[in-house]
């Protein structure tokens, strides 16, 4: 009989709510509440809540107070933080899981843990590296962080014939290095799936393009000096920005009303397939190389899917790879894809996969793969798999090895 924990019900391969084998759910959505602490600047939260529950506590709180996680507010906490977490903060503060400064676990033999009596070792191994392994995490202690009470977004569209291919290439060399305050990353893949807008669907006349997305801690000025002395070629200007809270900056990557924070207390989660595959990049992709990820777009697999690349340097660059299990803050950037497919094209599901596993190949010579690099939190049982029978022995399991630092 096999356990599984479900947070947020968020896994990329639904391992916390299916299984080959007998199983019970251990379902932690009562552990869903946020208590915030503004003065001391820490808040503890149950791993049954999702992201945007824990923001919108932090911001009934405090317009200057954040936790730098993810742009999904329906991820669940425990998954989140203790595979890692990333979102629009960590260039300047870090993982999610690098800003946890205590956590309640139940181990195997009933005992409530917290970070003093579970120890130094366990303590580590939560923030990075899962949490379903070592027990029942049923809380977090998080360190909250300083915004400004503005920060400056925008969000710009280049097409193939606005020279998309031109400016990736350019960004890898300088997204990395601008300073702390300031996150540019990419979502590339077919202009109507990443603008919402028409285009045409006519075979090679299919738009092709990518949206780069910013979030600066700071005022528009001193966000398009950045722009103008680093990044000309994108041609930012001052109408392409929006200054807004830091709350209302959430809601804004994430597609709904900057007006309406209750909306992140909604765990409502579209029913779709989904496949998520990542990897990490040391060295930046030749231009050609970028070319040849286009072609994927224009085959019909391709419709609602995207490449997302997120600059590291900054805050990441400066903490020990072996701070925490998570072990690629080194990286110059990560290069992740995600596909989705509607219900009824479930028949079609094979297609979909072999799409998504030819990308992934195609983009072996220009990512780490010396082992294959990937983000514990994408699961994905392409890599691998235990003994469905029988245990799993640490001679096997060694493919999967990293070495830290």
């Amino acid at each position: 009989m096999e356990i599984r924990i479900r947070s947020g019900g968020h896994d990329m391969e639904g391992r916390s709510f299916v299984s080959e084998v007998p199983f019970v759910i251990l379902d932690m959505i009562n552990f869903s509440q946020a208590t915030v602490d503004a003065e001391a600047k820490t808040a503890w939260v149950g791993t049954g809540a999702t992201l945007g529950i824990l923001y919108y506590s932090i911001a009934e709180k405090s317009p200057t107070l954040a936790f730098p996680a993810g742009f999904c507010p329906t991820v669940g906490i425990g998954g989140h933080l203790s595979g890692g977490g990333y979102g629009a903060l960590f260039r300047k503060y870090g993982f999610a899981s690098d800003n946890v400064i205590d956590a309640r676990i139940v181990d195997v033999n009933g005992r409530i843990l917290d970070r003093k009596s579970m120890g130094e070792d366990l303590f580590w191994a939560i923030r990075g590296g899962g949490g379903a392994s070592f027990g029942v995490i049923v809380s977090f202690k998080v360190q909250l962080v300083d915004v400004p009470e503005k920060v400056t977004v925008f969000s710009i569209h280049r097409t193939l014939q606005q020279n998309a291919t031109q400016l990736i290439h350019r960004w890898q060399y300088i997204a990395p290095k601008f300073e702390k305050d300031l996150h540019l990353y990419i979502n590339a893949g077919r202009t109507s799936y990443l603008t919402g807008e028409n285009s045409s669907q006519d075979g090679r006349n299919i738009s092709l393009g990518a949206s780069f997305k910013a979030f600066y801690l700071g005022r528009v000025d001193r966000l398009l000096s950045l722009m103008q002395e680093s990044f000309p070629e994108l041609g930012v200007v001052r109408e392409d920005c929006i200054e807004m809270s830091w709350i209302q900056s959430v809601l804004y990557f994430f597609g709904i009303p900057i007006d309406s924070p209750e909306n992140l207390l909604n765990r409502t989660i579209t029913k779709t397939y989904v496949k998520f595959k990542s990897n990490y990049v040391q060295a930046p992709i030749p231009a050609n190389g970028i070319e040849g990820i286009w072609k994927f777009y224009y085959e019909k697999e391709g419709e609602n899917s995207e490449v997302i690349m997120f600059p590291y340097g900054g805050r990441m660059a400066e903490i020990p790879e072996s701070e925490t299990p998570y072990p690629h803050r080194n990286s110059l950037f990560s290069l992740s894809h995600e596909l989705f497919w509607p219900e009824e094209e479930a028949q079609n599901t094979d297609k979909y996969l072999s799409w998504s596993s030819r990308i992934y190949n195609y983009l072996t010579p220009y990512v780490e793969n010396s082992p294959r690099a990937s983000y514990y939190n994408y699961r994905d049982l392409d890599l691998g798999v235990n003994n469905l029978k029988g245990k799993t022995s640490y001679e096997q399991a060694s493919i999967w090895e990293y070495e830290l630092a």
